[in-house]
């Protein structure tokens, strides 16, 4: 394992902004300045890592507005039928499971470990595939680190405190404190997708929001989330 983190991609970047991806210049400069100075490492409840995440986030986004719009060149059918991936849903990337493919007309079932990552491959009779990751609304994959967003009580965002989370890998409670309840973001060591081959264990990041009653809780948010990935 060395020491340089995974690559931040565009909606990496975008979710530690908490900006979309129609963001100009003006948004993206205001968005920036307000993550930096929660983050900023000389106030109470700042966060070195965060600050230097957030730094690299607006970096990324700035390059991608300066950047021209470019288009792939064509691809033929045949260059097509060379590659072979697998969607897998990010609850299975974390749990394990099985899915159902159709190879020279046979069906056949393919049991898939837990912990797989995108580009892993897995074989399936004389077929490599390469895995990705069907896409979560509200649930982003970074290396090996789950990243969620989930509504809290309003009272919690302002003093801190132990809510119920429903993660990926079953409920979890989390302890909220002030400090992270200020930056509006929590970490689960361990909690990310599991250790696989030269892959660590990764954390679980909880981005928070303040629901709008007081009633509705995280467990129930990141629930709804995961509903129809375990449902497939």
């Amino acid at each position: 394992m060395t020491a340089k983190g995974p690559v931040l991609t565009l909606f990496a970047a975008r979710a530690l902004l908490g900006v979309g991806p129609g963001v100009d210049e003006r948004a993206l400069r205001k968005a920036y300045r307000e993550a930096a100075k929660r983050a900023h490492p000389d106030r109470p409840t700042g966060d070195a890592a965060l600050f230097r995440d957030v730094q690299a986030a607006y970096r990324v986004l700035q390059d991608a507005l300066a950047r021209p719009t470019t288009f792939a060149p064509a691809v033929t059918a045949s260059a097509v039928a060379d590659r072979a991936f697998l969607d897998i849903d990010i609850a299975t990337a974390v749990s394990g499971g099985s899915e159902e493919l159709s190879i020279d007309g046979r069906r056949l079932r393919l049991k898939l470990p837990a912990g797989l990552r995108a580009g892993d491959k897995v074989r399936l009779l004389d077929v490599l595939f390469e895995v990705r990751h069907r896409p979560l609304d509200g649930v982003l994959v970074r290396g090996d680190d789950l990243w969620l967003t989930g509504k809290v009580a309003p009272r919690v965002l302002a003093e801190g405190g132990r809510v119920d989370a429903d993660t990926p890998l079953g409920p979890r409670q989390a302890w909220i404190s002030t400090k992270a309840a200020d930056r509006g973001l929590v970490r689960l060591p361990g909690q990310g997708l599991p250790a696989r081959a030269n892959h660590r264990a990764g954390d679980l990041f909880l981005r928070l929001e303040a629901s709008e009653s007081e009633k509705d809780s995280l467990a129930r948010s990141l629930l709804r989330r995961f509903a129809a990935a375990w449902a497939a």
